[in-house]
């Protein structure tokens, strides 16, 4: 059913952009701090108003908009000490994915909805979303699937999907949340009660009834484990010219953590860059490297900076066994672009400085496991290196290596070059998330926080304050199962995909029979679902 009224011309021009404006703004409200979960299926209902009949070149714009209106600010953090040109750089490419998404749900929905077919427009949105995260993810140098929906999500009863789908099945839970919400507000708008109560009724059914159909595991076998967060002596850049004194701090941490550790503790870990001195080439590292170790005396996780290869670093998770002298070592498979090294450096150092600032780290090639002899029974941890977090490929095939192992997934990661921003807690969030998807426990240890223990179920226990010195011990279980997300990998994401192409196809055959063109501003009306 196709609904036309007639729009005062200036409000028709504000309505559009300013929905796009608010939509960007509830998601990023959406997301840690202000850490307001159910605004973003109420940023996906108003993005997708204005967009879903707009047409293509419109619904880019718009698009465009309320990408600005998200990433600029959820992404604030990038920009703390480097300057707003990176920060805006990064929003910006961030939110041109927004904006072919809306070109997209913009041509299909408009196409769709003109031949009477507005339930199935409906259906664009969410699975345009799930596509659209999909391709931030992936492209360019490897994507930044930074400020996904899923990630927005881990105080929601909409976390609970992800242990079925993954954090793509979140978000397009909360897009069909958000759509729903349209879809009653356009029905009530149009005195369709009945319509406007049954979308309300399956939204807050679907938020309602997630936890009871989905339960999240929590058994397992505890395991004695502590972390050290040793903090920095100055937030920021500069933090590595004082890369002696964050060793420093580690080591003090541990021992502190050594005088009154269980009897029964199997490991401790260090975070990122705890040693960006190479204790391989400075023997006064390895020294106090020593140090800690026998003081616990059970295998230490560290988070290290080696300079190898020649005129290049690796950014490295050591595992100490107690009695060995070489540890393990698992290299950051995903180092981050324009951040840990820079593509095409000579092109982006025409446009900032900063481009020199990046490093020159260089990418490992197999998946980090490190067995962890316990009293009862060796499990495995599963180690994870900051933003790598983020990528559903690199953590589905950490646990993929585990095999039939008990494991743990450990999150090392340093927020000193953030400050007191909220891209600690948003990295945080993301591994609860994890924690759900895989069915696991996460360790995640931060240099200056936030740290904590998460439990597969997402709930967190001995979290820690930013920029404090200080050691926790818990018991996160160990577990074997693989969960149906990690059976179903990313197909999610493909069938997403086909649904979005075969809809797209049809808008396009759909529109055949009915006269549809982009839309103009001197229309006096448009058609809205």
């Amino acid at each position: 059913m196709t609904y036309r009224w007639r729009v005062p011309t200036p409000l028709r021009y504000a309505a559009r952009p300013a929905a796009a404006v608010a939509a960007g703004l509830c998601l990023w409200l959406s997301f840690p701090d202000a850490n307001l979960w159910w605004l973003a299926p109420v940023g996906v209902a108003l993005l997708a108003g204005a967009t879903l009949t707009a047409g293509a070149r419109r619904g880019a714009l718009l698009g465009l908009l309320g990408g600005l209106a998200f990433f600029v600010p959820v992404l604030s953090w990038s920009g703390v000490y480097v300057g707003a040109l990176p920060w805006f750089a990064l929003a910006t490419l961030e939110a041109l994915y927004i904006a072919a998404m809306s070109a997209v749900v913009g041509y299909a929905g408009r196409r769709l909805t003109a031949a009477g077919r507005t339930g199935t427009a409906y259906l664009v949105v969410p699975l345009a979303w799930v596509v659209q995260e999909w391709a931030r993810a992936a492209t360019p140098y490897g994507g930044f699937p930074w400020a996904r929906l899923a990630f927005s999500q881990a105080d929601s009863p909409l976390a609970h999907v992800a242990r079925w789908l993954g954090a793509p099945g979140v978000t397009f839970a909360v897009a069909v949340v958000g759509t729903l919400l349209l879809a009653g507000v356009t029905s009530a708008v149009h005195r369709s009660w009945f319509r406007a109560a049954g979308a309300a009724v399956v939204a807050v059914g679907l938020v309602a009834v997630a936890p009871l159909v989905i339960a999240l595991p929590t058994d397992g076998r505890a395991v004695s484990v502590a972390f050290v967060q040793g903090n920095v002596p100055q937030a920021g850049l500069e933090f590595n010219a004082q890369r002696r004194a964050v060793l420093d701090n580690h080591v003090s941490g541990t021992e502190q953590l050594a005088a009154r550790a269980p009897d029964d503790l199997s490991l401790v870990v260090w975070p990122e860059n705890s040693s960006d001195i190479d204790p391989f080439r400075n023997p006064d590292a390895a020294a106090q490297i020593d140090n800690a170790r026998r003081a616990v005396g059970v295998p230490l996780l560290i988070g290290a900076v080696l300079v190898q290869p020649p005129d290049h670093s690796a950014n490295v998770s050591l595992f100490y066994l107690p009695g060995v002298a070489e540890p393990q070592r698992y290299v950051k498979l995903h180092p981050v672009p324009f951040a840990e090294y820079i593509p095409s450096r000579e092109f982006f150092r025409m446009f900032t400085p900063a481009a020199d600032l990046a490093g020159n780290f260089v990418a490992g090639h197999e998946v980090g496991i490190f067995r962890v002899p316990a009293a009862g029974g060796d499990y495995v941890a599963l180690p994870t290196i900051c933003f790598e977090v983020a990528y559903d490929d690199l953590m589905r095939d950490s646990v993929r290596a585990a095999g039939d192992d008990p494991s743990l997934l450990v999150v090392q990661t340093n927020n000193a070059t953030f400050g007191y921003t909220a891209e600690s807690e948003q990295q945080f969030a993301i591994s609860r998330i994890r924690a759900i998807e895989h069915g696991r426990s996460v360790v995640h240890v931060s240099t200056v926080g936030v740290s904590g223990f998460v439990a597969p179920d997402g709930s967190v226990t001995e979290k820690t304050a930013l920029f404090t010195a200080d050691q926790r011990v818990a018991g996160p279980v160990v577990r074997t199962e693989r969960t149906p997300a990690d059976r179903l990998g990313a197909a999610p994401e493909w069938v997403a995909l086909i649904g979005l192409l075969l809809l797209v196809v049809g808008s396009t055959r759909a529109a055949r029979s009915v006269s549809v063109h982009e839309p103009s501003d001197r229309a006096p009306e448009d058609p809205t679902p």
